[in-house]
Parts: C-alpha cells; structure tokens; sequence
C-alpha cells in the first residue's frame, strides 16, 4: 500500500506537466521545438537507466526511490525561474528526466517484487493502477488550477505532490531480495536484458507502443487548443478511467484465458482510438478515444510488464525493469519531434491516423516475431490459432 501511495503521489506530480506543452507554446515554441523540448527528460531517463538498474540489483530498490523523489522534490521548484526557451529549460528537463528514471524504475521493479507468481498480470494491474489515477483525475486538477492559478499554481501542484510522495517513500521498507546483493554484482546485467532473445520482441512491441502514446503524451494539449475539439480533461478522464476500472475489476482476464487473447485486441484498440481522434469533431468523440486508448493500455501494459517479470532472472530483473523502460524512453524520445513534424507539415488528422496505421503494423510484427515464445496458455483455455 505504501509503495501504490509513492507512485500515485509521484505520477500526480509528474502529470501536472501534460500541460507544459502550453507553457512552452506561450513562450513561443512550435511542434517540433516542444517535442524536442519533451523529449529532453526522456534523453536523460535514457543515459541514467543503465546504471539505475544494475544499482538496484546491487544494492536493492530503496535508494532508487528515495533518490528519485528528492529530486523531483529538487527539479519542480526550477519551472518557476523559466522565462524562454533556452538551455536553462532544457537543463531543468534532464534533471526532471533523471529523477523519474530513478522514482518510476524502483517503483516499478519494487512492486514486482510482491506480486504472486500465480496472478502475476493481475496483480501488476492492481499495482499499475496507482499510476493511472493520476492520469484519470491530473488534467481535470491541472485544468482547474490553469484556470485559477496560471502555470505558477501549476508547478506548485507538482511540486506538493512531489513532496508528499518524499514523505511517504520514507517509509517504504527494503524489499530486495536476501542474495540480490551477491547475485546483482556480476557486470552487464543490463546488456544481457537487452540481448536477452526472447525479450527482444518485447522491446520492439514497448517501443513501438511508447511511439505512439507520444501522440497524446505530447500533443494532446496542442491539439485541443488549435482544433476547439474536446479537452484534455475529458481525455485523459477517459482515458485513466477506463483502464483503471478495466484493471481494478478485470485484471484477472490475462492470467485466466492467456495474455496473448488479451494483448492483440488491446494493441488493436488503441489503434482504433486514434483513429477516433483523427476524426473527431465533439468532446464526445474525444471521450471515445480516450476509453478506446485506456481500455487498450489498460490490458497492454501490464501483459508486457509481466513477460518482462516472467522471463529476466530473479537476480537482474531490476536490470530488466530498467531495459523495459528504456526503450519506452528510446520511443518517446523519437515520437515527439517526429510526430510534432507530421503535424506541422500534415496536421492532426495525418499523424493521428499514421500513428494508428504503425500500431497495426507493429502488433502484427510482433505477433510474428514472438510467436513460440509465449509461455503456455492455461489448459482450460482455447489454444492461439
């Protein structure tokens, strides 16, 4: 419970900045300059998530969290001094970057290592859930200090957030594992996750997921703003609403009839829901969107999670916890200015649907790729044809 209490209040701070895109366009920043500008945190959480891995094999979760939450409590405060567009900005965005990679890394692994073997997927969701309300109820909160307080009243939301999350980290006891502490010392953990064949198809599929949700991470506020079309709000409410009812309520679905029954019709989902937003014309349409895409990520996330978990050694998953989320840096990291390109030369309603096109495509490959190496569907259930 406490360490769902640490992700919720560092995922409310973190998604008070799904609104930094209007910030940064007030100052005068176009598409592609806000994709890059975002992208800057993933750069950093990229470079950092190596060593952040193989630190917690070696010496447990605990430091990780405690370290990535003091300094977001140190990086948020630093949003009040920016004035343009700069290198300042961009500094304060790797430093943002870096402690997320830390927070979001130990978190993430911490909470895999409480989960029961026999209800892995289900468990995950529960978990994953933590990191969804956020998203449910941070663009209405963000909307109404906008509104309120101008983006001042925004940093300092997050910056509540952030310490209340300190706050409780404190607490969190160690929950490494008794010879993670010999067994995480051998070097090169994180390369061999990388390498690891049977992982690699799960690489491809986060990035390409990671591509994607640059879409709406990025530019949904742009797009509301320049369209009139919807909210943010409504989406991201949508959005986190669905996927957490879908986890808090069905979690049990992927463990019961096997992940891959699950996985393709979530992918196909989220595929569907862009294509909804490239043709939306109400907030009622946005709104389907965002279930669409919620109910998809809802299922998507945790399947993959929990392969990563079933397949990496018990005594480097923090190193495959680190490589999972690195590529879906790596993806974030490419999406946002490529996709802030298409929209600035083709507008919306191409990126949206190229982007639902490339998820087609990439769950496909996918399926191909990975196919043989799924673990065993349960006996009571129909075989994959």
């Amino acid at each position: 419970m406490l360490a769902c209490t640490v992700n919720l209040l560092q995922g409310m701070s973190f998604f008070m900045f799904v609104h930094l895109p209007r910030f940064l366009s007030d100052l005068g920043a176009d598409e592609v300059g806000i994709g890059l500008i975002v992208a800057a945190a993933a750069v950093a959480s990229l470079l950092v998530r190596p060593w952040v891995g193989t630190a917690m094999d070696r010496r447990g979760r605990r430091p990780a969290i405690l370290a990535g939450c003091a300094l977001t409590v140190a990086a948020v405060p630093l949003y009040f001094t920016v004035q343009s567009v700069g290198p300042w900005l961009v500094t304060i965005r790797v430093l943002h970057g870096v402690a997320s990679a830390l927070a979001f890394v130990g978190i993430a692994t911490y909470g895999a290592d409480h989960v029961p073997e026999a209800r892995r997927t289900q468990g995950l969701s529960l978990f994953g859930a933590s990191s969804l309300l956020p998203m449910a109820i941070g663009g209405w909160v963000g909307d109404v200090i906008l509104a309120a307080g101008g983006f001042d009243g925004l940093f300092l939301a997050g910056l509540g957030f952030a310490v209340a999350g300190l706050a409780v980290s404190l607490r969190l006891p160690e929950a490494r594992r008794a010879d993670a502490a010999t067994a995480g010392r051998r070097r090169g953990s994180f390369r061999r996750a990388v390498a690891q064949t049977d992982l690699r198809p799960v690489w491809f599929i986060f990035f390409s997921l990671s591509v994607i949700m640059a879409a709406y991470a990025t530019f949904m506020r742009t797009y509301v703003d320049d369209t009139g079309v919807g909210s943010v709000g409504v989406f991201f409410a949508a959005f986190a609403g669905t996927a957490v009812v879908i986890r808090a309520f069905f979690g049990w679905l992927p463990d019961r009839v096997g992940r891959a029954w699950v996985l393709f019709p979530s992918l196909g989902a989220i595929a569907v829901g862009y294509l909804a937003l490239a043709l939306a014309s109400s907030t009622l349409a946005v709104a389907a969107a965002g279930a669409l895409c919620g109910a998809g990520l809802g299922y998507a996330f945790p399947v993959l999670f929990s392969i990563v978990v079933e397949r990496a050694s018990d005594d480097e998953r923090g190193s495959a916890m680190a490589a999972f989320i690195t590529f879906g840096d790596i993806g974030s990291l490419l999406g946002s200015p490529l996709l802030g390109w298409v929209i600035l030369h083709f507008g919306y309603t191409v990126m949206f649907s190229g982007a639902a096109a490339y998820m087609a495509l990439a769950a496909v490959a996918f399926r191909l790729w990975d196919n043989g190496r799924r673990p065993p569907v349960p006996a009571s259930s129909p075989a994959l044809p």
